[in-house]
């Protein structure tokens, strides 16, 4: 059997300081700790709400359909602005942020 570490160390914190899954849960003192599963899925779904909260940053960066370019492009980007005088939302360093920004969306 395969346990849901990270889920079980939130719903027994304190309690639970070791998880062999041949075993199972494991106090400070070695003692096995009986675990809930309606516990362990309620850490899961809070678990799942505290990522979902901050995948926006990583798909802005990373995993996203439309990322941010390097410092480097972004620089450039910039630079190539200021000699065009489109330091406003016309620019392409403003639209490209913004392709990004609506692409990946913080959620409210």
């Amino acid at each position: 059997m395969t346990y849901d570490h990270e889920a079980i160390y939130r719903a027994y914190a304190g309690t639970v300081v070791r998880i062999d899954d041949k075993t199972g849960a494991f106090d400070k003192d070695d003692k096995s700790v009986t675990l809930e599963q309606s516990k362990i899925d309620a850490a899961r779904t809070e678990l799942n709400t505290e990522a979902a909260k901050v995948k926006y940053k990583t798909d802005r960066t990373t995993n996203g359909s439309t990322i941010y370019a390097s410092f480097g492009d972004q620089l450039d980007m910039l630079y190539a602005d200021m000699l065009a005088g489109k330091l406003d939302t016309t620019g392409t360093w403003a639209t490209h942020i913004k392709a990004v920004k609506d692409a990946n969306p913080k959620p409210s």
